[in-house]
């Protein structure tokens, strides 16, 4: 587990071992989560108003926009910029439903659901009895010999950007944006999309660095414990595989042991997840 190929946070390399689990061969998609909403009625963060105290600012000082539903959308801009705010748009009216946006085309049933919480997800995963994976699990099932070991996936491999990001995607692979689950080759344990297309949140905890000692069935850090300097403040998740969006000039995150904190309060288009079952979900 982890790398001392290219970022300081997939450190230390360990060996570790993890108990028996069953996980999902592709990511959850929009035909499973609405079949989520449907039976429940469930409404998710994206489809709410946002809370004014969020902010912790006075209310005066919100832009109104930024109090109605919606979510973290990516934008290319028209000039080269290494400033993420340059590339992400807090839309109204973003959600699982219209990933894109209000204008945007609705989202596709057999393409990974997006724009949710992790309170969304975790509301999935009970009702489907299952669970996020702890990072060990997830890197675990993404080894393979096989598959992803270049630090630039080749365009049949994964879905990517090939080009200059945040410029130009080239879209070798066949895709500028999210694609349809399984479009791509699956790794040699049948499961699918395990690099690129979109994120995929796990259970635990997000610090810059990891413990070494801990080897058997290892679940990150305690809540107090979580440190994420891209998201001060708030007890980031880890997420992994890194998404459509990850360039070899900006973002090598596509590869198993690559990591990074996701703030656990906001959705955007770019991340999703899949199950984890201690069962065969049969």
């Amino acid at each position: 587990m982890g790398t001392g190929a290219l970022y300081p946070e997939e450190r230390p390399i360990r060996t570790t071992t993890v108990s028996t689990f069953w996980m999902e061969r592709h990511e959850v998609t929009n035909r499973q989560f609405a079949q989520f909403v449907t039976e429940t009625g469930y409404v998710t963060d994206a489809e709410r108003p946002v809370d004014p105290d969020l902010f912790g600012v006075p209310l005066e000082d919100i832009p109104p926009e930024m109090l109605e539903p919606g979510s973290a959308v990516f934008s290319s801009p028209s000039f080269a910029s290494r400033d993420y705010r340059d590339w992400w748009q807090y839309l109204p009216g973003a959600s699982w439903r219209k990933p894109y946006g209000p204008e945007g085309s609705p989202a596709q049933a057999n393409e990974p659901v997006v724009h949710l919480t992790l309170a969304d997800m975790l509301a999935y995963a009970e009702w489907k009895g299952g669970r996020l994976p702890t990072e060990a699990e997830w890197e675990f099932a993404a080894r393979d010999e096989g598959q992803y070991r270049n630090l630039q996936p080749d365009p049949d491999e994964a879905n990517t950007w090939q080009g200059m990001f945040p410029l130009e995607n080239k879209a070798l692979d066949g895709h500028d944006r999210i694609a349809p689950v399984g479009c791509f080759e699956p790794n040699s344990q049948g499961l699918y999309d395990m690099i690129g297309n979109v994120w995929e949140m796990t259970a635990d905890y997000y610090t810059p660095g990891r413990d070494a000692d801990a080897v058997e069935n290892p679940k990150g850090p305690l809540v107090g414990q979580a440190r994420d300097p891209l998201n001060p403040g708030f007890a980031s998740r880890v997420m992994k595989g890194g998404s459509f969006l990850c360039a070899p000039n900006y973002c090598q995150r596509y590869r198993p042991a690559a990591r990074q904190g996701r703030d656990p309060g906001m959705g955007t288009s770019n991340v999703g997840f899949r199950l984890v079952f201690d069962n065969f979900p049969g």
